[in-house]
């Protein structure tokens, strides 16, 4: 009777770890399917590549345990491909680095990959120093935007300074030159300045705007995740998760408490090294200081048409707040996340007309919920887009575009109240190599070769 038992029990046992074995089998079979379809529609819509930061994988490293996915709060960036954790949309990836956290193997570090063939980079050491000795680049300008690292960047190059004017004191100079100018008042030049007080150092803080930088610009109530941060004089942030405003007012108490001395609106308009200073022309006169961080931000100044009429006053480049617009006809001009976020903030509006109009004849690079959004706007008719389409004329009541259809051009205006050019900005690439900044794919001079490391910005500090 035993026997029979353990016979039926074996016999059971195999028929259940069969049925698992095909069951785990077509998941396996779903799982690859699905995963060969988002590469599919990432090398169709172009968001297969990424085009800033993105997580490195190791796949040597990587357990398949998928944490990293859930952990991504952008769509589709990462998928389970073979086993492994790939990165599918790299294009939406915009450095939150959730996924390197997470990570129980640490396979994964968030940098910039490949830039050989980038040319919008600079050549910075390790220290974020760039190819002009005491010249510093923090955040967004060596490629890397993440609010998080721009406050480790800003961090670190103060520490840098600190030390080197600590080795190298005066001599002889002006007792009214500073000891460091902070060019920005973002993330990474906000931390600069908060580090400047902890070391004694003293610094001129400017910036075109006010404090925030590239936050300031964001819609209303935008979602900002910071990351763990750890900030100069105060200590750990807990809170990881900001709206625009709420960031904002933390930043602003910051100044309040600690006494920081930033003067807002204020534009850096040239710099030049003359012996062991800095000679900086702005907006508001002439500044000197030994050492420099440039914490411009990488969008510059908006990013301008060049058509008749574009400097009427219903032009804008940023929507701060959709909610003052109703009852109005709207252009955005643009096919990236901003200018869709713009779109549909303006279309839950009661009463708004809103087109879009883009130069290409589909969307490319969105992030998967600004995509879904805009075509299910679309498709709701809350939205009109017109693929194919430049502007061509601004008048006080229209606007006058050109849309291209199976080869022809045909000129057509729409009623209109307000135009969004949502098209990003020009970066202070200029400004940068006049001063004598040189980028990746310059050939750089013996001395810039042996100081600076010709690529990733995140490069460890280990070899100082």
């Amino acid at each position: 009777m035993n026997i029979f038992v353990v016979a039926a029990f074996c016999a059971l046992l195999i028929t259940l770890l069969s049925f698992l074995q095909i069951w785990q089998k077509k998941v396996d079979e779903v799982r690859r399917s699905r995963a060969a379809a988002e590469i599919r529609e990432a090398e169709e819509t172009g968001t297969g590549k990424a085009i800033a930061q993105h997580p490195q994988i190791n796949v040597q490293t990587c357990i398949g345990c998928g944490l990293c996915i859930a952990a991504c709060p952008e769509d589709g960036v990462l998928g389970l491909v073979d086993g492994v954790t790939r990165v599918i949309h790299g294009s939406r990836c915009v450095g939150h680095g959730l996924c390197a956290e997470v990570c129980p193997v640490g396979a994964i570090e968030i940098s910039l990959g490949d830039i050989s063939e980038r040319n919008d980079i600079p050549i910075l050491s390790s220290h974020l120093e760039s190819s002009v000795p005491g010249l510093y680049l923090a955040g967004e300008l060596g490629g890397l935007g993440l609010i998080r690292i721009a406050v480790e960047q800003g961090v670190r190059a103060v520490e840098r300074i600190a030390a080197e004017l600590k080795r190298a004191p005066p001599s002889g100079l002006d007792p009214k030159v500073a000891d460091l100018l902070i060019v920005g008042a973002g993330p990474a030049g906000f931390a600069a300045a908060l580090k400047a007080i902890e070391k004694r150092v003293r610094y001129i803080a400017i910036d075109q705007d006010d404090i925030g930088g590239t936050v300031r610009k964001y819609p209303r109530r935008k979602l900002t995740l910071t990351g763990p941060l750890d900030l100069p004089l105060y200590g750990r942030v807990k809170k990881t998760e900001f709206l625009k405003e709420e960031l904002i007012v933390f930043w602003e108490k910051l100044v309040a408490d600690y006494g920081l001395k930033i003067r807002s609106g204020v534009k850096l308009t040239g710099i030049e090294r003359r012996g062991d200073v800095f000679f900086a022309q702005t907006s508001a006169g002439s500044a000197v200081a030994r050492r420099v961080i440039l914490a411009l931000g990488r969008r510059g100044s908006p990013r301008k048409l060049g058509v008749p009429g574009e400097d009427h006053e219903k032009v804008l480049y940023h929507l701060i707040d959709a909610a003052t617009y109703k009852n109005e006809s709207i252009l955005v001009v643009g096919g990236g996340d901003s200018a869709v976020e713009a779109a549909t903030a303006l279309a839950n509006q009661p009463g708004n007309a809103v087109t879009v109009s883009y130069r290409k004849d589909r969307f490319f690079r969105l992030r998967k919920r600004n995509e879904e959004r805009i075509r299910k706007y679309s498709a709701e008719g809350k939205v009109r887009v017109i693929f194919n389409s430049a502007v061509k004329a601004i008048e006080p009541d229209s606007v006058v575009l050109s849309v291209r259809t199976e080869g022809a051009e045909k000129r057509t205006a729409l009623r209109n109240s307000y135009v969004f050019v949502c098209i990003g900005g020009d970066p202070p690439y200029e400004l940068l190599r006049q001063a004598g900044v040189r980028f990746n794919g310059d050939d750089p001079s013996p001395e810039v070769s042996r100081r600076a490391t010709a690529g990733n910005p995140m490069e460890s500090e280990a070899a100082s």
